[in-house]
């Protein structure tokens, strides 16, 4: 997928760029599998700001993903639909019972493609098969933290896991992130790498765009005064030595540690953290 640039007949479209929306088949998605969300407005009942830098934002028909596809569905892909509440392209199949789903879209697909879902399914693209039946060092997607609790891990545009290594009932993969991390090996995955792997080269361009996205101003803490931020104030706005960056509320950020007594530690073989020192 290309990136297509705007005519820079204005400011505001000068460097913006888009997705290519070439691969898309159908601009009418599925009624029944559709529904409306509104822009969170991010304030309680008193009008006070509970979530910064979110509200407002254009209405977005979000399309109601199937995460947790069956085993023992064989399906074809009727159309590549876009999907305003993802980055990923999703794909509106059609099992072997007339029933449609929306699944997210794989690099590659294409309308008329077969899905299967199944403990043993053949490793091509889009299927979903589980982890003990795929073969190690094959890319993934889509993949469940708990078997039957739907996929988790390596859902958005351009992601791609790979399995590592299995041992006994225990498989390993490694995240985008660098992360290696351990799973069951009764967890169901599906073969490939997500679509439209452009998406995170595409160039807002203006203040605007991120508005209709749901995006408030985000403004810097070095530019309040001291009693609106924990790093307001100063003098010409060279900041304070030696102050840690920090929350409005003074907790310290960028740096410290915040997971703590997690449970699901023992699954972590590699952090990413330590993944990004090698």
């Amino acid at each position: 997928m290309a990136i297509r640039a705007y005519n820079p007949t204005t400011p505001g479209l000068r460097g913006m760029t888009t997705q290519d929306f070439s691969t898309i088949t159908t601009k009418k998605p599925l009624r029944s599998l559709t529904v409306i969300r509104k822009g969170a407005v991010a304030r309680n009942n008193q009008g006070r700001i509970t979530t910064r830098h979110r509200g407002a934002g254009a209405r977005r028909y979000h399309r109601i993903i199937n995460f947790n596809l069956q085993p023992g569905i064989e399906a074809k892909v009727e159309q590549i639909e876009y999907d305003p509440g993802r980055s990923a392209r999703i794909a509106r199949i059609k099992d072997n019972a007339g029933n449609y789903h929306y699944i997210l879209a794989a690099k590659g697909m294409r309308v008329g493609s077969k899905v299967t879902s199944a403990e043993e399914a053949p490793i091509t693209r889009g299927n979903r098969v589980a982890l003990r039946n795929i073969p190690t060092g094959t890319t993934i997607y889509a993949v469940e933290l708990q078997p039957g609790r739907g996929a988790q891990l390596g859902r958005s545009a351009g992601t791609s896991i790979q399995l590592l290594a299995k041992e006994n009932e225990i498989a390993q993969i490694r995240l985008p992130s660098g992360e290696i991390r351990r799973v069951s090996i009764n967890a169901m995955a599906s073969i490939g790498e997500v679509g439209n792997d452009q998406h995170q080269n595409v160039k807002i361009g203006k203040a605007g765009r991120k508005r209709r996205m749901g995006i408030r101003p985000t403004v810097r803490g070095t530019a309040m005064n001291s009693a609106d931020h924990g790093m307001g104030g100063g003098d010409g706005g060279r900041g304070k030595p030696g102050r840690p960056p920090v929350t409005p509320w003074g907790q310290q950020t960028l740096g410290l540690k915040t997971r703590r007594r997690k449970s699901t530690n023992k699954y972590i073989v590699r952090s990413r953290s330590q993944a990004k020192r090698r």
